[in-house]
Protein backbone atom coordinates (compact mmCIF):
# COMPACT_ATOMS: atom_id res chain seq x y z
CA UNK A 1 0.00 0.00 0.00
CA UNK A 2 1.18 3.60 -1.06
CA UNK A 3 2.27 4.75 2.67
CA UNK A 4 2.08 8.65 1.41
CA UNK A 5 -0.73 11.05 3.36
CA UNK A 6 -1.13 14.85 1.93
CA UNK A 7 -1.94 16.28 5.62
CA UNK A 8 -4.07 19.45 5.71
CA UNK A 9 -2.29 22.04 7.87
CA UNK A 10 -3.77 25.44 9.38
CA UNK A 11 -0.84 26.41 11.25
CA UNK A 12 -2.42 25.00 14.63
CA UNK A 13 -2.01 22.59 17.02
CA UNK A 14 -4.16 19.99 15.65
CA UNK A 15 -2.93 19.43 12.41
CA UNK A 16 0.45 19.68 13.58
CA UNK A 17 0.30 17.08 16.03
CA UNK A 18 -1.47 14.80 13.71
CA UNK A 19 1.59 15.61 11.36
CA UNK A 20 3.23 13.79 14.36
CA UNK A 21 1.49 11.08 14.91
CA UNK A 22 1.22 10.04 11.42
CA UNK A 23 4.94 10.06 11.19
CA UNK A 24 5.27 7.32 14.34
CA UNK A 25 2.38 5.46 12.60
CA UNK A 26 5.17 4.99 9.80
CA UNK A 27 3.39 7.42 7.41
CA UNK A 28 4.62 9.63 4.52
CA UNK A 29 3.51 12.94 5.40
CA UNK A 30 3.17 15.79 3.31
CA UNK A 31 1.83 18.87 4.74
CA UNK A 32 0.15 21.66 2.90
CA UNK A 33 -1.89 24.83 3.88
CA UNK A 34 -4.90 25.59 1.37
CA UNK A 35 -5.01 29.73 1.01
CA UNK A 36 -8.19 30.11 0.98
CA UNK A 37 -8.87 33.73 0.83
CA UNK A 38 -6.22 36.67 0.04
CA UNK A 39 -6.72 39.68 1.75
CA UNK A 40 -6.96 43.36 0.30
CA UNK A 41 -3.42 44.89 -0.92
CA UNK A 42 -3.95 48.06 1.23
CA UNK A 43 -4.80 45.75 4.54
CA UNK A 44 -2.24 44.47 6.71
CA UNK A 45 -1.41 41.05 7.12
CA UNK A 46 -4.22 38.94 9.59
CA UNK A 47 -2.62 37.43 12.55
CA UNK A 48 -4.97 35.51 13.63
CA UNK A 49 -7.77 33.07 12.63
CA UNK A 50 -7.50 30.20 9.98
CA UNK A 51 -5.53 30.68 6.63
CA UNK A 52 -3.95 33.37 8.15
CA UNK A 53 -0.48 34.31 6.87
CA UNK A 54 1.05 33.73 10.33
CA UNK A 55 -0.83 30.13 10.10
CA UNK A 56 1.07 29.45 6.92
CA UNK A 57 4.08 30.10 8.45
CA UNK A 58 3.39 28.56 11.09
CA UNK A 59 2.81 25.29 9.47
CA UNK A 60 5.66 25.26 6.92
CA UNK A 61 7.86 25.89 9.97
CA UNK A 62 6.45 22.82 11.84
CA UNK A 63 6.75 20.90 8.59
CA UNK A 64 10.59 21.75 8.96
CA UNK A 65 10.79 21.08 12.55
CA UNK A 66 9.41 17.45 11.81
CA UNK A 67 11.45 16.94 8.79
CA UNK A 68 8.90 16.84 6.07
CA UNK A 69 7.53 18.69 2.93
CA UNK A 70 5.19 21.34 2.97
CA UNK A 71 2.86 22.92 0.24
CA UNK A 72 0.51 25.97 -0.02
CA UNK A 73 -2.21 25.52 -2.32
CA UNK A 74 -4.37 28.27 -3.65
CA UNK A 75 -7.89 27.76 -3.60
CA UNK A 76 -9.12 31.06 -3.77
CA UNK A 77 -11.39 31.16 -6.47
CA UNK A 78 -13.07 27.58 -5.84
CA UNK A 79 -13.64 29.08 -1.69
CA UNK A 80 -15.00 32.02 -3.28
CA UNK A 81 -17.31 30.20 -5.56
CA UNK A 82 -18.12 26.97 -2.97
CA UNK A 83 -18.09 28.56 0.50
CA UNK A 84 -18.18 32.79 0.71
CA UNK A 85 -20.77 33.16 -2.36
CA UNK A 86 -23.18 30.66 -0.65
CA UNK A 87 -22.79 32.05 2.96
CA UNK A 88 -23.70 34.98 1.55
CA UNK A 89 -26.35 33.93 -0.50
CA UNK A 90 -27.94 32.13 2.24
CA UNK A 91 -28.01 34.83 4.83
CA UNK A 92 -30.16 36.83 1.49
CA UNK A 93 -32.88 34.08 1.80
CA UNK A 94 -33.05 33.91 5.28
CA UNK A 95 -30.65 31.47 6.06
CA UNK A 96 -27.95 31.09 8.78
CA UNK A 97 -25.08 29.05 6.92
CA UNK A 98 -22.24 26.94 8.56
CA UNK A 99 -19.15 27.57 5.89
CA UNK A 100 -17.01 24.99 7.61
CA UNK A 101 -19.24 22.61 6.76
CA UNK A 102 -18.84 23.69 3.36
CA UNK A 103 -15.31 24.21 3.20
CA UNK A 104 -14.56 20.53 4.53
CA UNK A 105 -16.83 18.82 1.79
CA UNK A 106 -15.21 21.77 -1.28
CA UNK A 107 -12.42 22.61 -0.33
CA UNK A 108 -10.20 19.92 2.26
CA UNK A 109 -11.84 16.78 1.56
CA UNK A 110 -12.70 17.27 -2.34
CA UNK A 111 -10.17 19.76 -3.69
CA UNK A 112 -7.16 18.59 -1.22
CA UNK A 113 -8.07 14.94 -1.96
CA UNK A 114 -8.01 15.64 -6.09
CA UNK A 115 -4.81 17.21 -5.28
CA UNK A 116 -3.33 13.95 -3.60
CA UNK A 117 -4.63 12.29 -6.34
CA UNK A 118 -2.57 14.03 -8.73
CA UNK A 119 0.82 14.16 -6.90
CA UNK A 120 -0.08 9.76 -6.84
CA UNK A 121 -0.78 9.69 -2.98
CA UNK A 122 -3.73 8.00 -2.24
CA UNK A 123 -4.54 9.16 1.35
CA UNK A 124 -4.99 12.91 2.77
CA UNK A 125 -5.36 13.60 6.07
CA UNK A 126 -6.98 16.30 8.82
CA UNK A 127 -6.24 17.26 12.03
CA UNK A 128 -10.64 16.93 12.73
CA UNK A 129 -11.55 14.68 16.36
CA UNK A 130 -13.69 12.19 14.80
CA UNK A 131 -13.62 8.46 13.89
CA UNK A 132 -13.61 6.80 10.45
CA UNK A 133 -13.08 3.34 8.91
CA UNK A 134 -14.42 0.34 7.34
CA UNK A 135 -17.25 -1.85 8.23
CA UNK A 136 -17.68 -5.50 7.08
CA UNK A 137 -19.91 -4.57 4.90
CA UNK A 138 -17.43 -2.72 3.40
CA UNK A 139 -19.13 0.93 3.26
CA UNK A 140 -16.78 3.14 5.18
CA UNK A 141 -18.39 4.81 8.57
CA UNK A 142 -17.81 8.30 10.44
CA UNK A 143 -17.81 8.28 14.24
CA UNK A 144 -17.83 10.64 16.97
CA UNK A 145 -15.01 11.39 18.83
CA UNK A 146 -15.18 9.89 21.81
CA UNK A 147 -14.12 13.45 23.85
CA UNK A 148 -15.74 16.35 24.31
CA UNK A 149 -13.88 18.16 20.69
CA UNK A 150 -15.80 15.77 18.84
CA UNK A 151 -16.26 17.47 15.15
CA UNK A 152 -17.95 14.59 13.13
CA UNK A 153 -20.76 17.30 13.23
CA UNK A 154 -18.68 19.11 10.77
CA UNK A 155 -18.19 16.28 8.65
CA UNK A 156 -21.30 14.63 7.67
CA UNK A 157 -21.49 15.65 4.63
CA UNK A 158 -18.16 13.87 3.37
CA UNK A 159 -18.84 10.95 1.06
CA UNK A 160 -18.04 7.52 0.56
CA UNK A 161 -15.37 8.25 -1.94
CA UNK A 162 -13.52 10.52 0.30
CA UNK A 163 -14.01 8.42 3.61
CA UNK A 164 -11.98 5.83 1.79
CA UNK A 165 -9.20 7.65 1.36
CA UNK A 166 -9.71 9.63 4.78
CA UNK A 167 -7.33 9.31 8.18
CA UNK A 168 -8.24 10.97 11.21
CA UNK A 169 -5.40 10.46 13.49
CA UNK A 170 -6.66 12.69 16.69
CA UNK A 171 -9.97 10.85 17.49
CA UNK A 172 -8.79 9.32 20.37
CA UNK A 173 -7.28 11.99 21.96
CA UNK A 174 -8.66 14.48 24.15
CA UNK A 175 -7.70 18.50 23.56
CA UNK A 176 -4.81 18.48 26.77
CA UNK A 177 -3.56 15.13 25.23
CA UNK A 178 -2.58 16.88 22.09
CA UNK A 179 -0.69 20.13 23.67
CA UNK A 180 0.78 17.73 26.06
CA UNK A 181 2.17 15.90 23.01
CA UNK A 182 2.84 18.77 21.06
CA UNK A 183 4.59 20.64 24.11
CA UNK A 184 6.72 17.02 24.70
CA UNK A 185 8.13 16.99 20.92
CA UNK A 186 8.82 20.85 21.15
CA UNK A 187 6.34 22.54 18.83
CA UNK A 188 6.26 25.93 18.40
CA UNK A 189 2.59 25.76 18.02
CA UNK A 190 2.02 23.63 21.37
CA UNK A 191 0.38 26.65 23.06
CA UNK A 192 -1.28 28.40 19.73
CA UNK A 193 -4.88 29.76 20.79
CA UNK A 194 -8.14 27.68 18.97
CA UNK A 195 -9.35 29.97 15.92
CA UNK A 196 -12.78 30.83 16.92
CA UNK A 197 -14.20 32.62 14.21
CA UNK A 198 -14.92 31.72 10.44
CA UNK A 199 -11.97 32.77 8.73
CA UNK A 200 -12.95 35.69 6.14
CA UNK A 201 -15.26 37.56 8.59
CA UNK A 202 -13.48 39.84 10.42
CA UNK A 203 -14.20 40.22 14.26
CA UNK A 204 -17.05 37.50 13.74
CA UNK A 205 -19.40 40.80 12.49
CA UNK A 206 -21.20 38.90 9.69
CA UNK A 207 -23.56 41.54 8.69
CA UNK A 208 -20.43 43.67 8.33
CA UNK A 209 -18.89 41.07 5.82
CA UNK A 210 -22.15 40.59 3.73
CA UNK A 211 -22.58 44.44 3.28
CA UNK A 212 -18.50 44.69 2.42
CA UNK A 213 -18.93 41.83 -0.08
CA UNK A 214 -22.15 42.62 -1.40
CA UNK A 215 -21.62 46.18 -1.80
CA UNK A 216 -24.98 47.19 -0.65
CA UNK A 217 -26.79 46.83 2.91
CA UNK A 218 -30.53 43.82 3.09
CA UNK A 219 -33.38 46.06 2.64
CA UNK A 220 -35.18 46.97 5.81
CA UNK A 221 -38.77 45.18 6.43
CA UNK A 222 -41.37 44.23 8.72
CA UNK A 223 -41.69 42.59 12.29
CA UNK A 224 -44.65 40.92 12.63
CA UNK A 225 -46.22 38.31 15.13
CA UNK A 226 -47.23 34.97 14.23
CA UNK A 227 -50.30 36.40 12.75
CA UNK A 228 -49.50 38.52 10.66
CA UNK A 229 -49.67 41.29 12.76
CA UNK A 230 -46.99 44.17 11.89
CA UNK A 231 -45.16 44.92 15.29
CA UNK A 232 -42.19 47.27 13.84
CA UNK A 233 -39.61 47.54 11.06
CA UNK A 234 -36.46 45.55 10.96
CA UNK A 235 -33.17 47.04 9.42
CA UNK A 236 -32.75 43.90 6.69
CA UNK A 237 -32.61 40.01 7.09
CA UNK A 238 -28.99 39.86 7.18
CA UNK A 239 -29.35 41.17 10.61
CA UNK A 240 -31.30 38.10 11.91
CA UNK A 241 -31.14 34.31 12.55
CA UNK A 242 -33.72 32.29 13.92
CA UNK A 243 -33.76 32.73 17.91
CA UNK A 244 -32.17 35.64 18.76
CA UNK A 245 -33.04 37.81 21.36
CA UNK A 246 -30.92 40.86 21.25
CA UNK A 247 -30.23 43.78 19.00
CA UNK A 248 -33.98 43.76 17.36
CA UNK A 249 -33.32 47.89 17.53
CA UNK A 250 -37.09 47.95 18.95
CA UNK A 251 -38.55 47.42 22.63
CA UNK A 252 -41.46 45.35 22.96
CA UNK A 253 -42.14 45.64 27.17
CA UNK A 254 -41.44 41.57 27.21
CA UNK A 255 -38.35 39.61 25.75
CA UNK A 256 -39.46 38.51 22.16
CA UNK A 257 -37.15 36.23 20.12
CA UNK A 258 -36.90 35.81 16.10
CA UNK A 259 -38.77 32.61 15.32
CA UNK A 260 -38.82 32.83 11.43
CA UNK A 261 -37.82 34.37 8.53
CA UNK A 262 -39.50 35.05 5.59
CA UNK A 263 -37.24 35.95 2.75
CA UNK A 264 -40.54 36.02 0.02
CA UNK A 265 -42.00 38.70 1.82
CA UNK A 266 -38.91 40.34 3.75
CA UNK A 267 -40.61 39.66 7.31
CA UNK A 268 -39.42 38.67 10.58
CA UNK A 269 -41.05 36.48 12.69
CA UNK A 270 -41.27 37.61 16.43
CA UNK A 271 -42.57 35.90 19.18
CA UNK A 272 -42.40 35.60 23.52
CA UNK A 273 -40.44 33.32 25.61
CA UNK A 274 -41.63 29.38 24.33
CA UNK A 275 -42.35 30.23 21.15
CA UNK A 276 -39.36 29.31 19.76
CA UNK A 277 -39.60 25.89 20.20
CA UNK A 278 -40.51 23.56 17.50
CA UNK A 279 -41.60 20.12 17.58
CA UNK A 280 -40.42 19.08 14.37
CA UNK A 281 -38.27 20.11 11.06
CA UNK A 282 -37.24 18.92 7.52
CA UNK A 283 -34.02 18.52 6.02
CA UNK A 284 -32.78 18.49 2.40
CA UNK A 285 -29.81 17.23 0.51
CA UNK A 286 -29.25 14.74 2.91
CA UNK A 287 -26.16 12.65 2.99
CA UNK A 288 -25.99 9.04 3.91
CA UNK A 289 -23.08 7.86 6.40
CA UNK A 290 -22.53 5.39 7.82
CA UNK A 291 -25.85 3.06 6.36
CA UNK A 292 -27.73 3.27 3.22
CA UNK A 293 -30.85 5.29 3.16
CA UNK A 294 -33.48 3.73 4.89
CA UNK A 295 -36.38 2.83 3.77
CA UNK A 296 -38.82 3.78 6.44
CA UNK A 297 -38.86 5.80 9.74
CA UNK A 298 -36.01 5.05 12.34
CA UNK A 299 -35.49 5.94 15.63
CA UNK A 300 -31.92 8.17 16.33
CA UNK A 301 -30.27 11.18 17.89
CA UNK A 302 -29.84 14.53 16.17
CA UNK A 303 -27.91 17.29 16.64
CA UNK A 304 -29.11 20.69 15.37
CA UNK A 305 -25.80 22.82 15.78
CA UNK A 306 -22.60 21.97 16.72
CA UNK A 307 -22.35 22.82 20.27
CA UNK A 308 -26.08 21.52 21.02
CA UNK A 309 -26.54 17.96 22.78
CA UNK A 310 -28.02 15.08 21.11
CA UNK A 311 -31.59 14.89 21.03
CA UNK A 312 -34.20 11.74 20.32
CA UNK A 313 -35.91 12.18 17.21
CA UNK A 314 -37.39 9.53 14.71
CA UNK A 315 -36.25 10.64 11.24
CA UNK A 316 -38.66 9.52 8.03
CA UNK A 317 -37.07 9.97 4.59
CA UNK A 318 -38.93 11.51 1.64
CA UNK A 319 -39.14 12.36 -1.60
CA UNK A 320 -36.30 15.04 -3.24
CA UNK A 321 -33.32 13.56 -1.08
CA UNK A 322 -35.59 14.87 2.27
CA UNK A 323 -36.25 13.84 5.67
CA UNK A 324 -38.72 14.48 8.25
CA UNK A 325 -37.36 15.19 12.13
CA UNK A 326 -40.38 14.38 14.56
CA UNK A 327 -37.90 15.60 18.16
CA UNK A 328 -38.80 13.56 20.94
CA UNK A 329 -39.05 16.89 23.00
CA UNK A 330 -39.57 20.38 21.42
CA UNK A 331 -36.02 22.07 20.52
CA UNK A 332 -34.88 25.68 20.63
CA UNK A 333 -33.96 27.68 17.83
CA UNK A 334 -34.18 24.62 15.39
CA UNK A 335 -32.32 27.24 12.41
CA UNK A 336 -33.04 26.90 8.93
CA UNK A 337 -29.89 26.65 7.05
CA UNK A 338 -27.83 24.65 9.69
CA UNK A 339 -27.12 21.02 9.82
CA UNK A 340 -28.75 18.31 11.43
CA UNK A 341 -26.97 15.55 11.99
CA UNK A 342 -28.04 12.10 12.71
CA UNK A 343 -26.47 9.35 14.90
CA UNK A 344 -27.25 5.68 16.33
CA UNK A 345 -26.91 4.88 20.07
CA UNK A 346 -23.26 3.81 19.11
CA UNK A 347 -22.37 7.60 18.05
CA UNK A 348 -21.75 6.40 14.31
CA UNK A 349 -22.97 9.13 12.13
CA UNK A 350 -25.71 8.10 9.72
CA UNK A 351 -26.31 11.12 8.06
CA UNK A 352 -27.76 14.83 7.77
CA UNK A 353 -28.89 17.84 5.92
CA UNK A 354 -29.73 21.11 5.95
CA UNK A 355 -32.71 22.47 8.08
CA UNK A 356 -35.53 23.91 6.11
CA UNK A 357 -39.56 24.90 6.53
CA UNK A 358 -41.57 24.36 3.72
CA UNK A 359 -43.73 26.85 4.18
CA UNK A 360 -40.83 29.60 4.95
CA UNK A 361 -39.00 29.24 1.76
Amino acid sequence: MNRKVLLGMSGGVDSSVAALLLQKEGWEVIGCTMRLHIDPPDAPPREGGCCSFRDVQDARMVCYQLGIDHLVFNFTELFTKSVIENFASEYENGRTPNPCIRCNRFLKMGAMLQRARELGIDHIATGHYALTGELENGRYYLKAAPTDKDQSYVLYCLEQGQLQHLLLPLGNYTKPQIRTIAEEAGLRVAHKPDSQEICFVEDNDYHAFLKQYRGHDSQPGDFIDREGNILGHHLGLTHYTVGQRKGLGISFGQPMYVDALIPSKNQVVLGPEGTQYRSFTYASEVNWVSIEKPEGPIHVQVKIRYQARPAGATITPEENNTVRVDFEEPQRAVTPGQAVVFYDSDCFVLGGGLIFYPDEK
